[in-house]
């Protein structure tokens, strides 16, 4: 599992360095494919659920209520969505979109560089 999700990291870092100055090309489906597309890849991205869930045991009483837990998942829950949708109705305007583009090869080199650092570090870590 080490040596595999070292593989992967190092094999994303690749791609985003490798395709860093590539133009991003306007998707050709509509506003419902690209809703239907995000909701399937964070539903089969289980990391933030599992980050919540830990802090959760770390940080709540184990006697709390199923009420409170359900308080505190529906607020996580609406903060996610208000944060991810404002920042998506950001990027969706003009200025925002041109001023990502400029940048875009040096974040994606960036990322590139801590992923491929990542997973050396998964791979030769202890």
């Amino acid at each position: 599992m080490k040596i595999a999700g070292a593989a992967y990291l190092m094999r994303i870092a690749w791609l985003m360095w490798r395709d860093a100055r590539k133009s991003v090309t306007e998707t050709q489906g509509t506003s419902h494919h690209a809703f239907r597309d995000g909701v399937l890849v964070n539903l089969s991205n289980p990391k933030s659920v599992l980050f919540a869930a830990s802090v959760l045991v770390v940080i709540f009483p184990a006697d709390m209520t199923l009420g409170a837990k359900a308080v505190i998942v529906l607020n996580h829950f609406l903060v996610e969505l208000i944060f991810y949708a404002g920042f998506a109705g950001l990027m969706a305007t003009p200025a925002a979109r041109a001023g990502y583009m400029s940048v875009k090869h040096v974040v994606d080199r960036a990322a590139a560089l801590i992923l491929g650092a990542l997973g050396l570090r998964l791979l030769f870590g202890r």
